[in-house]
């Protein structure tokens, strides 16, 4: 796993640009670190998450312009309502408003637009706004935009079992025929390639119940910097880190 520091990264961007051929087709981020951004500041934690929406424009723009297929951003875990109402009641507003003040954009960019996760808790103002753009852009043949809110992987596994088990006991499925595609088909993320490229922002080392059966195989680069300070060149430096690796999936080469 890669981590590199601001100053490295920025250094890392100039660079040649990653050709077409080797950049990822589909990028995940976790992106950490609003909270520490504005601490770090003396700011309240709504005002980082409130930055970190520009980085979330920032970087879809960036995706789209470099034809990335897919980027898979983790906007909101199942864990994290666990923190303080009001708090959590901002990060609603704030994704009800980007869902309808982005909407345009979305729409003249020809960016498809997903959601992963449970509905349950989100708020009905909130969902009605991310259904949607979801409806009106379903036709787009740009960037796919899937936004990972209420998500925690261990859920959607458990979800996809009962799933697969109502196949089972509805006679529809023999579970000696239960393959890996069955799983994958019976996931939240069912039709979506698996990310080639997972990148984690504010250096921590873990992958918080995001994708886990998705990332099996996908390179992963960390770095230092806080998501709401998240540059096009951070994110050129990770595709160029993508691009020097060789991934073997399991063989030799």
């Amino acid at each position: 796993m890669a981590n590199s520091s601001a100053s490295e990264t920025h250094a890392d961007s100039s660079e040649m640009p990653v050709s077409l051929m080797d950049r990822p087709k589909h990028i995940a981020i976790i992106m950490d670190g609003n909270g520490r951004w504005a601490q770090k500041r003396d700011l309240p934690r709504v005002e980082g998450h409130r930055r970190g929406v520009a980085s979330v424009r920032r970087i879809t723009e960036k995706c789209a312009r470099e034809k990335i297929e897919q980027l898979t951003l983790y906007c909101l875990s199942s864990e994290n309502w666990r923190r303080p109402a009001m708090e959590l009641d901002f990060l609603m507003h704030l994704l009800e408003q980007y869902m309808i003040e982005e909407r345009e954009l979305i729409m003249e960019q020809r960016i498809c637009v997903s959601r992963i996760g449970r509905r349950n808790d989100i708020p009905a103002s909130t969902l009605q706004e991310v259904d949607r753009t979801i409806e009106l852009s379903k036709k787009n043949n740009g960037l796919r935009l899937c936004l990972a809110i209420n998500y925690g992987g261990r859920a959607e596994l458990t979800d996809a079992v009962k799933r697969i088990a109502a196949k089972v006991k509805q006679g529809e499925l023999d579970p000696d025929f239960i393959t890996e595609e069955t799983i994958a088909a019976s996931l939240d993320t069912a039709g979506m390639s698996d990310p080639d490229l997972l990148v984690r922002t504010a250096g921590e080392m873990r992958l918080s119940n995001f994708l886990l059966w998705q990332i099996s195989y996908s390179e992963l680069w960390v770095t230092d910097v806080l998501w709401p300070d998240f540059e096009d060149s951070h994110l050129d430096a990770a595709m160029m880190a993508y691009a020097s690796r060789t991934r073997r999936f399991g063989g030799l080469l």
